[in-house]
């Protein structure tokens, strides 16, 4: 068992902390508000920090889960950033989704103090997170990675090295773009159906158990039929992460058509006032244009 330390108790932190600890690790956590870390305590035990140098003192593993690359910079830098409480040779795992470009500035930064950084973004949402089941893709060193893919298996159904610095937050960008096209496919696909006057649960019976089936068929094509959206992975966060994997295709020359107009019909939605439904809320918009 480790000493670990959990940065961010969001709707996927929280989870994924309760899981560290359940699995009898000494389990540490800091979130910016104090009231979260409080009800974490409460629920699961363990011990929480007013800082994020403070939560990192005496880890063997510091993990983090936030919002964005000023967020992760923030909680990993500066006198009170987990950087400055860890001693060297342990290890910083990052499961925020990021920029590639922000993972190998800290890595590199991480380095300068002997402290060994692998970014692990995951996959899965929030039911992923609350069953210990999510998927991670990881970049960094494989000295660093075989240490924390221990800890990591806490709340994982996979896990896997695809490369150096960077390589999981490239991997991830590669799985939100994947997901924007099957979510905008089904919402058309459902919303075709209706149109034809065709059950859409009757269809969905039928297609998902050929070459069209996905997750996103299998896990969501229901509450899109039932209009509910309050749930799941939030369009803010989606833009924000599809906002990353375009800016990353115009530095390496990737087109990436369909996500472009995906990311646009997202900001529809934004525009609706459904910044925080679940990104199958694609078949929302498209009902709205009728």
């Amino acid at each position: 068992m480790a000493k670990v330390t959990f940065l961010g108790l969001g709707v996927m932190g929280y989870p994924m902390a309760g899981h560290l600890q359940a699995k009898g690790h000494e389990v540490t956590v800091y979130n910016r508000t104090a009231a979260k870390a409080e009800a974490w305590v409460a629920e699961h035990g363990g011990a929480m920090a007013q800082t994020p140098a403070q939560a990192a003192e005496g880890a063997d593993f510091v993990m983090s889960c936030v919002g964005n690359d000023d967020d992760l910079r923030g909680v990993c830098l500066g006198d009170e950033g987990a950087f400055a409480g860890m001693a060297g040779g342990t290890v910083f795992v990052d499961h925020t989704t990021v920029s590639a470009k922000v993972t190998r500035e800290l890595y590199s930064a991480a380095d300068d103090k002997q402290i060994s950084f692998v970014d692990a973004p995951i996959s899965g949402g929030q039911a992923g997170a609350e069953n210990g089941v999510l998927s991670v893709m990881c970049g960094g060193d494989q000295g660093a990675y075989d240490r924390a893919e221990p800890i990591i298996a806490a709340y994982a159904r996979t896990c896997r090295r695809i490369g150096d610095s960077g390589a999981g937050q490239m991997t991830k960008m590669c799985n939100q773009i994947a997901i924007a096209g099957l979510v905008q496919g089904l919402s058309e696909a459902l919303h075709f159906a209706e149109k034809a006057g065709l059950d859409g649960r009757d269809v969905v019976e039928v297609i998902s158990q050929g070459a069209a089936g996905s997750w996103q068929m299998s896990n969501r094509y229901e509450t899109m039929l039932d209009d509910h959206f309050d749930h799941g992975f939030a369009v803010d966060w989606m833009r924000k992460d599809l906002g990353i994997c375009l800016d990353t295709a115009d530095e390496i020359a990737a087109s990436l058509p369909v996500t472009a107009l995906v990311d646009q019909f997202y900001k529809d939605v934004q525009k609706m006032g459904g910044g925080r439904w679940d990104t199958s809320s694609l078949f929302k918009r498209l009902k709205a244009l009728d």
